[in-house]
């Protein structure tokens, strides 16, 4: 009888996921009806951030797994709650705060929202209207109105950079083989070219990180050339006073809390001149 149930229940998702071109699998479907049932544990908080930072810390311990959305041969909705990577557990975590707030808990409203976090202006229109640089991602989500760029306004000064990693490493990306993509790509950076970017140097964070609030959204800043950031986390302030980042590490290979303070742990990367800071 079990294992009839779990066919049925098996077959409905897979029909649904691939009359909506989405991709999930039934692992990730009962994770996602286990983590709904966790957040129905926890208390109503004030902010949003505060929300954010307690579902965020439901997944600690999960593995950090990359390239996670490179799957198929079309761009699809990927949901993966088992394995995440640095942006994808941004988005994830952002998703069910929504869900949370908003009183929800249908799998159809959190696919909503992912899309809309995910996809340049909301809607997935193949490989690239994914935000695939962290700065189009804050700048098309804070028109959203999901996040605030606040870089600015916490001390940040203009950075002017040349944002073309993709485009100067298509051997990379798979999907960039398509030469329709890889104009696309191209036609993105052109346009990335004419927006100015805010980043508060790693030398100021000390002194103004009185005004990073748990819950933020933070991008690490980089000098490789053609690359705007490659790392984002959540700010969590902790027992310390001070703070550290809640994020899917590549070091630890899952989802963890720093034990170093941000202004710290930025210090141990050589390649970091900064961060960016959104706020939900």
């Amino acid at each position: 009888m079990k294992k009839n149930i779990l066919l049925i229940f098996c077959f409905f998702w897979t029909t649904l996921f691939f009359a909506q071109n989405i991709s999930c699998s039934p692992r990730d479907s009962v994770a996602f009806t286990q983590k709904i049932a966790k957040l129905h544990t926890l208390p109503q908080y004030a902010s949003y951030g505060d929300s954010l930072v307690a579902i965020g810390k439901t997944f600690l311990k999960i593995p950090y797994v990359a390239k996670t959305l490179e799957i198929g041969e079309k761009e699809s909705l990927v949901v993966n709650l088992h394995g995440l990577d640095c942006t994808t557990f941004i988005e994830n975590v952002l998703a069910f705060t929504q869900l949370y707030r908003n009183n929800e808990s249908t799998f159809e409203s959190f696919a909503t929202i992912l899309e809309k976090i995910r996809y340049r202006d909301g809607k997935l229109d193949g490989y690239t209207s994914r935000l695939h640089y962290f700065t189009d991602w804050i700048s098309n989500n804070e028109t959203k109105g999901l996040v605030k760029n606040i870089t600015n306004e916490i001390g940040g000064k203009t950075v002017l950079k040349e944002i073309n990693f993709m485009g100067t490493h298509r051997n990379l990306y798979p999907f960039l083989k398509d030469d329709s993509n890889y104009a696309k790509i191209l036609k993105t950076e052109t346009n990335l070219k004419e927006k100015e970017f805010c980043v508060l140097a790693q030398d100021d964070i000390a002194a103004n990180e009185h005004l990073i609030q748990s819950g933020d959204i933070i991008a690490l800043a980089t000098s490789i050339k053609g690359l705007d950031v490659t790392h984002t986390g959540i700010a969590i302030r902790q027992d310390d006073g001070r703070i550290h980042l809640l994020h899917a590490s590549t070091e630890s290979m899952q989802v963890e809390i720093t034990k170093l303070p941000l202004v710290d742990y930025l210090k141990k990367i050589k390649s970091n001149i900064g961060i960016m800071v959104a706020r939900p």
